[in-house]
């Protein structure tokens, strides 16, 4: 056995093992906290876990920065983009179109950017990535017509795949045990660039109108290519394994540790991307918020999940393993979108923010652990591309029925879309947690 690390005792309930998952992976188990027979899912020691994280941080610390930026970037237009578009007078409708065209073009691109990494690596995917982004936003500073927006926006999304691709590299440098712990690192830069973008983007719309926030995104990506090209390791080369065939990828993914991960990850793509393509117009709606006020609330809400993502969310997920995390985080989102119809101040929004928050923190970092853990490791970015696929097909269709459902009965029904799909993705998860309960009682009985 490995120094710095421990198997966990047996613990004896009357004259039956507890079982439990194993520590790394969640395989069944006969004993509470027991691991599998592969020597990196041992649970580490008191002694040594503090420098197992040190050790994970520091591999994954240069992607950590890079996604920061890149999602600092990103997230000045955010909130910003459904008000740049009703400036040319069109409706709630094309706003959420617009969406469901970048989501298209992300759909098309994210398995084909994921394989593409799998063959040749992650570093040169992220580079195109970001020259697509680049090209996007400053077609977007000096866009005048609804037209060229559209046009902005697809470039982006068909040059998009660096959520999968980024999510790939996570994996590629972290052992199955702390990898519930470093999606939620990779959560956190996520939201520590949604704290500062908006605020950066709300000063510059107010004092110079819309160019200067587009403007601002584009020279922020240009900063991350940059980054990436001089200062980012390459985590995998196109030696590193044999590249998977067609045949192996669709044996993958319909693996029953695989497929069943994909669809309840796709259920609460269409969930939450319902909440993404309404929730400025909510705040509009049942608040009165400007463009300006919208962009500082964002930030408001990245400040809480940084928490979150940073303190309690990666210790829940290791205390309760990463499938019954993944279940109450996707109850809270539920939580979340029931409270909707009871927004009428700034007070009463405050629960329904911070339940998706926490959910965020929680469920899908818990959901791609599990994911991860079952996948090859020379289809990692093409099993991460086909879910980044579905969350862009979640893109696609949710937001121009979520913004329809408001524009037609309200701001009390602008959650419903979303709750319905977080219910699916609930039944899902239990139904899951109930059957490797029933394995792991076949593997303790006698």
């Amino acid at each position: 056995m490995s120094a710095g690390v421990r198997r966990s005792s047996r613990l004896r309930i009357g004259t039956t093992d507890a079982a439990a998952p194993c520590y790394g992976c969640g395989a069944p188990q006969k004993a509470l906290f027991a691991t599998c027979d592969k020597p990196q899912h041992e649970v580490p020691a008191s002694g040594a876990a503090n420098s197992y994280e040190s050790d994970m941080l520091t591999r994954i610390l240069p992607i950590l920065g890079v996604t920061f930026i890149d999602i600092l970037g990103f997230s000045i237009l955010l909130p910003i983009l459904p008000y740049f578009v009703k400036s040319f007078g069109a409706s709630d409708i094309v706003v959420g179109a617009l969406f469901s065209t970048f989501a298209a073009c992300q759909f098309i691109a994210g398995p084909v950017w994921g394989n593409v990494s799998d063959r040749v690596g992650r570093k040169k995917v992220l580079i195109v990535s970001q020259i697509g982004a680049s090209a996007g936003w400053f077609m977007l500073a000096f866009a005048h017509t609804i037209g060229a927006v559209f046009g902005a926006r697809i470039i982006e999304g068909l040059s998009g795949g660096n959520i999968s691709v980024t999510q790939a590299y996570i994996a590629d440098l972290v052992e199955p045990a702390q990898r519930g712990r470093a999606f939620s690192y990779l959560g956190a830069s996520f939201s520590a660039g949604i704290v500062f973008g908006p605020v950066l983007g709300g000063v510059l719309l107010e004092r110079y109108g819309f160019s200067a926030p587009f403007l601002a995104a584009a020279a922020l990506q240009v900063l991350t290519l940059g980054l990436t090209v001089f200062m980012l390791p390459e985590s995998r080369t196109g030696g590193d394994s044999q590249a998977a065939s067609l045949r192996q990828i669709w044996s993958s993914l319909t693996d029953p540790r695989i497929g069943p991960v994909l669809l309840q990850l796709w259920a609460f793509s269409l969930s939450l991307y319902a909440w993404f393509g309404v929730y400025a117009l909510l705040l509009q709606a049942a608040l009165g918020f400007t463009a300006s006020q919208t962009s500082f609330f964002f930030a408001g809400f990245g400040a809480l999940s940084v928490v979150i993502q940073v303190g309690p969310g990666p210790r829940l997920i290791e205390r309760l393993r990463s499938r019954l995390s993944s279940t109450i985080g996707i109850a809270a989102a539920l939580a979340a979108f029931a409270l909707v119809p009871f927004i009428h101040t700034i007070a009463s929004m405050l629960p329904t923010f911070t339940l998706f928050a926490f959910s965020m923190a929680v469920a899908r970092p818990a959901l791609a652990s599990i994911l991860t853990e079952h996948t090859p490791e020379n289809q990692r970015g093409t099993i991460l591309g086909v879910s980044s696929a579905l969350d862009n097909l979640s893109g696609v269709v949710m937001p121009p029925v979520s913004t329809a459902v408001l524009g037609r009965y309200g701001a009390p029904w602008a959650g419903a879309v979303s709750a319905i799909f977080a219910l699916l993705a609930l039944l899902m998860g239990l139904n899951a947690q109930r059957k490797g309960m029933r394995t792991a009682s076949e593997i303790a009985a006698p």
